[in-house]
């Protein structure tokens, strides 16, 4: 870990001191410190639950914390990519690009007006106005104002945008929206970037173009991801949550792991020294205090065991232990596709034909861009959808488990009653501990659904998936906002399961050692990708 020597000497860009906050009576964070210095890349990391996008939060003023002082250091821009900020309606792509230079189109405004009330001023008027007008012109010559076009020509490629500038942001799909909002805040360059998984619904060529863009981006950031390939190669520090405290490290996350590791030995070893001096010296005062002699000795004794300030060991967290229960085995045919065309709108469709077999015990992967209709695939073998033509045929004694990409409206009602809801001849200690089992302590149990974070609420869902039988699995992006310990049980346990699964996902890592069959929706796909 880095000292405060060392840290000391570099400009602070933000500072965080004394923080303590919480939501009824679940703390998140106490008595909390944090530095962020200049030219740093930080890694975000800890369990789902532990406060990381909260933090994310109290730090640009979106919450206001419990207790506890922010300090930014003056001017310095922030740049936070809020993956629930509003594109609004009749904005084209280009346009909410554009928007990341709105404080260089209302300095040209501003210049522009100058000019034009320069007819009306006097001579010292004039010379003021001037200046001022020099200066804006700087600012703009500076910015490279006169290639804002270019610049967004050149991110929107980068980010698999290019040929959707002239859409209307309305009419794109949930991960296009976010590449939008990830690709105005890069094109805003602020001084601090804060990125809350921003490689969710990213393709893998454009999380290649992001990690190409962040490991030689010269300012500052804040990196939340559970990708550890992505996050290990661009950044230099980690900064980890656990036990409502932040504690640094310097390096890569596998130097963090290792680290880590370490500090779990170190604390285990000096709390049973101290718990066996401890005993010892009780040992000791029940022993000499009811004998006059020895009274004193055991006062002494006493005195030192009440000053002894014993250290907190590193709890481990609960971890998800995933089962997917196998329900009767299903006919051979799971889903055939024929002259299968996949959109919305009869104008626009989404495919050419698709013609697909997907027979029992097969696993398949649907790889490809976003936005070329992998999740309308999905919900067409479903049903859920109508195809604009072709036709879906079903096989028989399906029992199919679904988790679909987000849950657009979590529940208000606590996680025991929601999930005791939908299992109802459960009794609550049956509840409980299968709540447990998705790695949701008595904390998150007892909290509301909503307050969540994202990777707490897919547990749940994916808890619920686990209780009823299936003998299909379709999983549409499952790994978003999951942690690494609930990704990687995922895994294990989709390898384990004996029915059929589909799957759409953008993580090579997670579905190659799972997916029997690989599915590139880009052969199919009408989108120029």
């Amino acid at each position: 870990m880095e000292t405060d020597g060392e840290t000391k000497a570099k400009m602070s860009i933000l500072t965080v001191q004394k923080l303590s906050h919480g939501f009824g009576d679940r703390a998140i964070f106490d008595d909390v410190n944090f530095r962020l210095l200049k030219g740093e890349h930080i890694g975000f990391v800890g369990a789902n639950g532990e406060g990381k996008s909260t933090f994310m939060n109290i730090i640009t003023g979106n919450l206001q914390p419990d207790e506890g002082k922010i300090t930014w250091s003056s001017k310095h821009r922030v740049g936070y990519m809020d993956q629930h900020a509003a594109l609004g309606k009749g904005k084209t792509t280009r346009q909410a690009l554009s928007e990341a230079f709105q404080y260089l189109l209302d300095a040209e405004s501003e210049m522009n007006d100058i000019y034009a009330r320069m007819g009306d001023m006097s001579d010292d008027e004039m010379t003021t106005a001037l200046e001022k007008a020099a200066d804006l012109q700087d600012t703009l010559d500076n910015s490279d104002f006169y290639l804002i076009d270019a610049k967004v020509d050149e991110i929107a490629r980068g980010l698999g945008l290019g040929d959707l500038l002239d859409k209307d942001v309305a009419d794109l799909s949930g991960g296009q929206r976010t590449k939008i909002l990830l690709g105005k805040l890069l094109l805003e360059k602020p001084d601090i970037l804060l990125l809350d998984e921003p490689t969710n619904y990213l393709d893998e060529e454009h999380i290649t173009w992001l990690k190409n863009y962040l490991q030689t981006y010269e300012n500052a950031f804040v990196l939340i991801s559970h990708d550890v390939d992505f996050m290990n190669d661009v950044i230099n520090i980690v900064y980890h949550v656990n036990q409502q405290k932040i504690d640094r490290y310097v390096g890569d996350y596998h130097n963090f792991e290792r680290l880590f590791e370490e500090k779990k030995k170190q604390l285990a070893s000096l709390a049973d020294a101290q718990q066996a001096e401890a005993a010892k010296l009780k040992e000791f005062i029940a022993k000499k205090k009811a004998n006059v002699a020895t009274s004193g000795q055991a006062k002494a004794r006493q005195k030192k065991l009440d000053k002894m300030t014993f250290v907190e060991t590193i709890q481990e967290k609960a971890k998800p232990s995933f089962d997917f229960k196998l329900g009767r085995t299903s006919g051979k045919l799971i889903f055939e596709a024929k002259d299968l065309v996949l959109g919305y709108d009869a104008s626009e469709p989404l495919s050419s034909p698709i013609n697909m077999l997907v027979e029992r015990g097969q696993k398949v992967a649907f790889t490809g861009s976003n936005g070329i209709g992998k999740s309308t695939l999905l919900k067409s073998l479903l049903g859920e959808i109508q195809p604009l033509s072709g036709e879906v045929i079903q096989g028989e004694f399906q029992i199919i488990g679904y988790f679909a990409q987000e849950d657009k409206t979590p529940s208000q009602k606590t996680v025991l009653d929601d999930y005791w809801d939908e299992f109802s001849t459960l009794n609550q200690a049956e509840v409980r501990a299968a709540l447990a089992r998705c790695g949701l302590g008595t904390k998150q149990i007892e909290s509301r659904v909503y307050v969540l974070s994202g990777g707490e609420q897919s547990k749940l869902r994916l808890g619920k998936i686990m209780n009823h039988e299936s003998n299909i699995l379709v999983m549409d992006e499952p790994t978003n906002h999951l942690d690494v310990d609930a990704k990687d049980e995922l895994t294990r346990a989709l390898q384990a399961y004996k029915g059929t699964i589909l799957m759409v996902s953008h993580e090579p890592e997670f579905y190659q050692d799972i997916a029997t069959d690989i599915i590139n929706c880009e052969d199919w796909t009408t989108k120029v990708v």
